[in-house]
């Protein structure tokens, strides 16, 4: 364990364990996000007890399973939740916003991400002829194969982005009325809006930066949007220790 605010400047061979434990993380995310698993009626307890066992099954343990008492292995956070939710065993609902932080610790280093779905957001008229008849192995085929890492990864274990995922999965275009339409209509601008200011405040990490770049990069597309960025929470470095220096604030800040 590092002194609190001990900035951790890893070499490349702790560089090549930060990158395959994410590699391994971001599998893990991608099947708790699989458009198979978020489905009303499914509970973040089911999620959470799949990704536990995929976890295990890679040689890695679930960061967040008895971290400072946490009781589950991954977090779900839904609606109003901001984050660190814990899975449970209500249903979830169609429209509702579920945030997975997904990490593992394999290799000695942690791998962390997050992402955010809006469940049942997926045009079920967007089947090939094959998932038509229920015989196909792609993303939304009508009895929703279980999730399968070969329809994202090649050979090599490396990511295939010519492959579809199910951050490519079309929007839904039927809905049941017009408050169920604005319903999904604003969680797709609030997730939008997330995944922009993720990225920006990606593009303004770079040598000689200032870790106050990263927060006034989100708050502007925050502003953009018209919304605000959460105060209580920070961004945080990761290696050997779960949580640890740099703290990075995502809103404007002078620090």
């Amino acid at each position: 364990s590092h002194p609190p605010n001990h900035v951790l400047v890893h070499d490349p061979p702790s560089v090549a364990r930060m990158t395959s434990a994410a590699k391994l993380a971001r599998r893990l995310l991608d099947c708790a996000c699989h458009p198979s698993l978020v489905l009303p009626g499914k509970t973040t307890e089911d999620i959470d007890a799949l990704v536990h066992d995929r976890a295990l099954a890679s040689g890695a343990y679930p960061s967040p399973l008895n971290y400072m008492g946490f009781p589950k292995s991954i977090c779900s956070s839904v609606n109003e939740v901001v984050c660190h939710g814990i899975p449970d065993g209500r249903e979830l609902r169609t429209g509702d916003v579920v945030s997975f932080d997904v990490s593992c610790y394999v290799g000695g280093v942690h791998g962390d991400n997050c992402a955010t779905v809006v469940v049942g957001d997926y045009d079920e008229r967007w089947l090939s002829e094959e998932e038509k008849s229920g015989s196909g192995s792609g993303i939304l085929a009508l009895q929703f194969p279980e999730w399968n890492e070969d329809d994202y990864y090649d050979l090599s274990g490396e990511y295939n982005f010519l492959k579809r995922d199910w951050r490519n999965v079309p929007y839904r275009t039927e809905f049941s009325s017009e408050e169920e339409r604005m319903r999904f209509v604003t969680a797709r601008r609030l997730v939008q809006a997330a995944l922009e200011s993720r990225d920006e405040g990606v593009k303004a990490c770079r040598p000689g930066g200032c870790l106050s770049d990263i927060g006034a990069a989100i708050h502007a597309v925050a502003d953009a949007y018209g919304y605000d960025t959460v105060r209580h929470y920070r961004g945080h470095g990761i290696s050997t220790d779960f949580h640890c220096a740099p703290f990075v604030k995502h809103f404007r800040n002078d620090d």
